[in-house]
């Protein structure tokens, strides 16, 4: 069992940064997806910026150029640096991870999720 602990969320003021950061405990499989997924009230989850085992990055529309999904292998830990923040990317951030043991066995873990809000 994968237990994912996020930190670094918080209140910023429009324009500002802020780095969120997930590590998974004990360990996490060699073949695995972490991601960030994002949710305000009323809305479904959405996926903001994911990073496979072997480095490949993908991101959502609406934070390209302005986030970036990175991961430190030695701490099982992901990190997403969010820069040019906006108000609306006020949400619960959530860190998700799959473990990835065969084309059809996989497993999922999400985080408890971490507030971000953007207002001045």
């Amino acid at each position: 069992q994968v237990q994912l602990a996020e930190a670094g969320g918080g209140l910023v003021q429009p324009g500002g940064s802020l780095r969120l950061s997930c590590a998974a405990s004990p360990s996490i499989s060699k073949r695995n997806v972490m991601a960030w997924y994002r949710q305000t009230p009323g809305k479904e989850r959405e996926l903001v910026a994911d990073i496979t085992s072997g480095g490949d990055t993908d991101y959502a529309d609406s934070v390209k150029g302005r986030f970036t999904i990175s991961k430190d292998n030695a701490k099982n830990t992901v990190y997403l640096q969010m820069n040019s923040l906006k108000p609306e990317d006020t949400a619960v951030y959530y860190c998700h991870a799959r473990e990835i043991y065969s084309t059809d066995s996989v497993a999922d873990y999400w985080g408890q999720g971490t507030q971000v809000t953007v207002s001045s």
